[in-house]
C-alpha cells in the first residue's frame, strides 16, 4: 500500500470506531500544528495554503494558529477554490489596497505570510521615495531628508502644495506617519525573527492599508527643485 492508501485506511477505520466523521480534521489539526514548524515557518505556509484549496470545497479554512473555521460558503470550482484558500489576498483587494503594495509582496500574500509581507510593504514605501528623490538613506533618516521642513523651507518632496498652514501639517502629518511605519515595521521585522515577533492576518491588513494611503500620497508628490528650495530657505 502506498503512503496515501495507509493514510486514508488509518483514517476510515478511526472514523469507523469512533462512529464520528472528525477524524480527518483531528489529523489535520496535529499535523498543521505551528509548534511543528518553529524552523520552517516558509513550510507551514505552503502546507496550509495547498490544503485549504482542498479544504474550500467543504467550506473549510485552516488559520494561522493552525486552528480549523468555516467560510460563509463551500467552493464549486477551483478557482473559487484558491481565492477562498487565501483570504489575505482577497481582503487586500476588498480594501483597494494601492498596486504597489500588491506587486511589492506579491508572493508573501500568496503564502500569507504577514510577517514577510509587512516587511515588504516598508520597502516599497522606502523604494518610492528613494526613486522620487534620488537619496540612498533608509527609514526615518530617509524621511527627514526627503519631507522635513526645517525652518518652514520647502521640502525635498512635497505631499501638497504647502500653501496653507492646514496643507502644510498634513504634510508633516503623513511624514510622522511615515516614520511611524518604519519604526514599528521596517526596523522590527529586519532585526527580530518571525517566531519572535508573531504579527496577525488584522494587524497585516491595518498596517498595509495604511501602507497604501501613503502610496496614494506619494501618487500626488511633486519633487522640489533644489534652487527652489534655496530661494524658500
Amino acid at each position: 500500500m502506498t503512503k496515501k492508501d495507509r493514510l486514508f485506511e488509518a483514517l476510515n477505520n478511526r472514523q469507523s470506531k469512533d462512529g464520528a466523521s472528525n477524524a480527518v480534521l483531528a489529523c489535520l489539526k496535529i499535523a498543521l500544528s505551528p509548534a511543528r514548524f518553529l524552523d520552517s515557518p516558509d513550510t507551514f505556509d505552503a502546507w496550509r495554503q495547498a490544503i485549504n484549496e482542498a479544504l474550500a470545497f467543504a467550506g473549510l479554512i485552516v488559520t494561522e494558529d493552525g486552528t480549523i473555521k468555516h467560510l460563509a460558503r463551500a467552493a464549486s470550482t477551483l478557482s473559487e477554490a484558491r481565492a477562498r484558500a487565501n483570504r489575505f489576498r482577497e481582503a487586500l483587494r476588498d480594501r483597494n489596497v494601492h498596486h504597489l503594495v500588491i506587486s511589492g509582496c506579491a508572493s508573501e500574500i500568496e503564502s500569507e505570510n504577514y510577517f514577510h509581507a509587512v516587511f515588504e510593504t516598508t520597502k516599497s514605501l522606502a523604494d518610492r521615495i528613494r526613486s522620487l528623490t534620488g537619496l540612498s538613506d533608509d527609514g526615518a533618516q530617509l524621511v527627514n531628508r526627503a519631507l522635513a521642513r526645517p525652518a518652514d523651507r520647502l521640502p525635498m518632496l512635497a505631499l501638497n502644495r504647502l500653501e496653507t498652514r492646514t496643507d502644510q501639517s498634513e504634510h508633516d502629518g503623513y511624514a510622522n506617519i511615515l516614520r511611524g511605519l518604519f519604526g514599528a515595521f521596517r526596523n522590527t521585522t529586519a532585526h527580530r525573527p518571525k517566531v519572535s515577533w508573531p504579527i496577525s492576518e488584522q494587524d497585516a491588513l491595518d498596517m498595509m492599508t495604511t501602507a497604501s494611503l501613503l502610496h496614494r500620497r506619494l501618487d500626488e508628490a511633486v519633487v522640489v527643485p533644489a534652487h527652489l528650495r534655496t530661494a524658500a530657505a
